[in-house]
Formats: C-alpha cells, structure tokens, sequence
C-alpha cells in the first residue's frame, strides 16, 4: 500500500509555528521509510496525521488511490506499535495477540483466529510463550507481543512510533534485526518513529529526516549518509565535524592555508567546510596543530577529539588508525584530507 503525505500543514497553537509546514512525502508500496529527526522536528506528528490520531490543518493523506484524509482512524486499517507496549495484563499473550481480530465487526472463527495468532507467535519467535502474561515477559518480548498483535488484523499500513525507545542496547539490536525480518517476510509498507541515526540507517529502506517541521532530504541510507543534502543532515547523520573557511577563485582556506578541498564552482566568500572523521588524518608535519581534549569510542573505533590551536578554538573529530597511541592533553598535527562545503552559518 502506497501512502502519500501531500502538502500537510500542522499547528497546534492559533498563529504558533507550524508543527508541519508543508510536508509532502510519498512512502512506496512494501517499503519500510524511517522518519528520522531531532526532538520537536514533526516526525512524531506527521505518523499521527497518516494514522488518523491527528487532523491535517491543510494538505491530504492518500493511501493508494483513496483519499484517507478524512476518514476516521478506526477505518484507516493501521497498525500500531507504541514506545510503550499498552499489552492487556490481564490476558495473555496469545489473546493480547488476538484482540484486534476477536472486537472486529467480521469477527473470523474461533479456529481462524487460533490459527491466525499461532502464525504470528512463529513469526515473532514467541510461540512457547502464548499462555503468559505481559508481566512474566522481559521488555524485549513484550514488544514483540505488541508487533504481533499490530499485525494480527492485517493492516494496510503499519506505524512504529519510537518502538524500541525503552529498551536496552543490546535487546534494541536484536529487535532492530527481527523487525527487519518480519518486514522482509510480509511486505508489509511501514513507517517508523525514530530519534536514533543508527536504527535509521539499519533498519529502513529509505529514510526522511526532518527538521523544525519541514523535510530536509529523503533517500536511502547511504544516500543520506554520503550525499547530505544540507549541514544539518551531516551534522545529524553521522559523524562530522566544522570548520569556518574562506573560498576564493577555488580553493579552500582555513586560517590563509590552502586545504586539498576543491570548490571549482563555488562562489568566493565564507562557506562552512564539514568533515568526516576519515577526512581528517594525524600527520607527522604540517598541517594544522591542536591539543586532544578528549577520546572516545564510537561505531567499534576509536576517535579524538582535537581543540585546534589559535583563534576561535575550533573542535574536529578524528579516526585514530589501529594500534596508535594518543593521549588526552597530546599536542599533535593534523591534516586535513577532504570535506564538504556548505553555506556559512
């Protein structure tokens, strides 16, 4: 099921800014779209005008062909599941499951349902688990319970708003790798909720970041991740850092020195010079000169974070290659290697 958000206008206060300003965006059929930005970015409030739970101040939501703007969320045939899991603990997990299908007006049989929450027990990897309440699983299970039940009426969208927010690390990984499977074994078209880049970039097929209520790019995950369409999406999507530089007749400087960051049509005046940790290098000579403020682990390497020398004390992200000793308060050299330029401010 295809599912477009056309011009959506959102506000919540009488002449406040707009929670969406416009957001037009087309989710494929089978596909699994993150909705990825900061707190306040519309993310949120976009899945909650698809589902119905919020009207549209102006634009339209199309599923396929038919115009759902307006009709109410109990007939949209969405699927949900919430950051918390609001599973019946007083039922079990088979009939948590079986809800959705036992309240329809076309309620199946008895056996069509049992046979219906069984095949979803299996899909969920919690089939040994039906007769157990919500309280005797761990929190990783009950969001399975929750993705099971979502998926019981067969809805023609699925809607995941922050699914794994409260949960640990590690159950997050393995619940981002079974959500995976379960989409590729259904088709199932979903839109998920998520504040988290490295759930974004894992789990979608593509992904829309947004900000301040409007859509800053859209595109797959590596797309976004290699191809930033603004500095906000390097600065969001990844890691990066900046520095204030000056173009002129094509070349790149920072502080008078020429960088090896070509910029042939670029205009001359100040730009903004993003880099990734990879596009800077510890050098032996040369090149710019800082103290290591502070070192860390991120994505299973090792990065330092280098306060340049000099004016404005600029903070940059660097890789630290294998086996290589720096230590916090080390005075050392850097080269800059490439980046991306960007309007200045």
């Amino acid at each position: 099921m295809q599912v477009q958000a056309l011009g959506i206008v959102k506000r919540f206060a009488s002449g406040g800014p707009a929670a969406l300003a416009g957001v037009d965006l087309d989710v494929r059929s089978g596909e699994l779209m993150a909705l990825l930005g900061p707190s306040g970015s519309g993310k949120t409030t976009l899945l909650r005008v698809v589902a119905g739970l919020e009207a549209a101040d102006e634009g339209r939501i199309l599923f396929g062909d038919e115009d759902a703007t307006t009709i109410p969320v109990r007939r949209r045939g969405v699927g949900f599941v919430f950051q918390h899991y609001a599973l019946f603990r007083h039922m079990s997990v088979a009939d948590n499951v079986a809800f959705g299908l036992t309240v329809r007006r076309d309620r199946p049989s008895r056996a069509a349902i049992d046979a219906r929450v069984a095949e979803l027990l299996r899909l969920v990897q919690l089939q040994d688990f039906a007769g157990r309440r919500p309280g005797q699983l761990s929190g990783g299970q009950r969001q399975r319970v929750a993705l099971a039940r979502a998926l019981a009426v067969d809805p023609r969208v699925l809607l995941l708003d922050e699914p794994f927010g409260a949960l640990d690390a590690r159950v997050r990984r393995d619940l981002r790798r079974s959500l995976r499977e379960i989409h590729d074994a259904t088709g199932q078209t979903t839109i998920f909720v998520t504040h988290d880049q490295d759930e974004a970039l894992e789990l979608a097929d593509r992904v829309c970041i947004l900000r301040d209520g409007r859509i800053e790019q859209v595109g797959t995950p590596d797309h976004v991740h290699d191809d930033p369409a603004s500095a906000f999406v390097m600065a969001f999507v990844g890691e990066s850092s900046s520095l204030p530089v000056i173009v002129s007749g094509g070349t790149v400087r920072f502080r008078d020195a020429p960088l090896p960051v070509p910029a042939p049509a670029w205009p001359d005046g100040p730009a903004a010079l993003h880099m990734r940790p990879w596009d800077i290098a510890f050098a032996e000579e040369g090149g710019l000169t800082g103290t290591v403020a502070m070192l860390r682990r991120s994505a299973g390497g090792r990065r330092a974070e280098v306060r340049l020398d000099g004016e404005g004390g600029h903070l940059v992200e660097v890789g630290i290659p294998v086996g290589a000793g720096v230590a916090r308060g080390e005075a050392v050299r850097l080269a800059i290697r490439g980046g991306r330029l960007f309007p200045a401010g």
